[in-house]
C-alpha cells in the first residue's frame, strides 16, 4: 500500500511564499503521476499542478507562473512551491498518486488512486 502525508500548509499574507511536502511511503517503485489538488470550502475539489516519472508536469491556469511542482526520487517526496499568494489560493490542499503516466489525467481528482489526509493553505489580504 501507499501513504502520503503532507506538510508545510500555514497562514500568510498575500503575496507571500510557502512550500508544501508530500512524503511517499509503501510501494514506491515503477511509473508514477502525482498530484497536488485543493478544496475550498463549498467548492469541488481542483487539480493545481501534477507531474509524473517522465517529469512532465501540467499546472491550472490559475496557478501558472506562481506555483512550481517537483519530485525528488532519493526523498520519494513531492513538492509544491507556492508564490505570489493570493487570497483565492485559500484551501485545504491535498497530495495524490496514480500508476497512469497520462499527461491529460494530471488535474483529474477521479484518476488518482491514493490520498493523503490534506493540509491547510490561508492567504489573507
Amino acid at each position: 500500500d501507499i501513504q502520503l502525508a503532507e506538510s508545510g500548509g500555514d497562514s500568510v499574507q498575500s503575496g507571500g511564499s510557502l512550500r508544501l511536502s508530500c512524503a511517499a511511503s509503501g510501494y514506491t517503485y515503477g511509473s508514477f503521476s502525482m498530484g497536488w489538488f485543493r478544496q475550498a470550502p463549498g467548492k469541488e475539489r481542483e487539480g493545481v499542478a501534477g507531474i509524473n516519472s517522465n517529469n512532465f508536469a501540467a499546472y491550472a491556469d490559475s496557478v501558472k507562473g506562481r506555483f512550481a511542482i517537483s519530485y525528488d526520487n532519493a526523498k520519494n517526496t513531492l513538492y509544491l512551491q507556492m508564490n505570489n499568494l493570493k487570497p483565492e489560493d485559500t484551501a485545504m490542499y491535498y497530495c495524490a498518486k496514480q500508476p497512469s503516466l497520462m499527461a491529460s489525467w494530471l488535474l483529474l481528482p477521479s484518476k488518482y488512486d491514493y490520498w493523503g489526509r490534506g493540509i491547510q493553505v490561508t492567504v489573507s489580504s
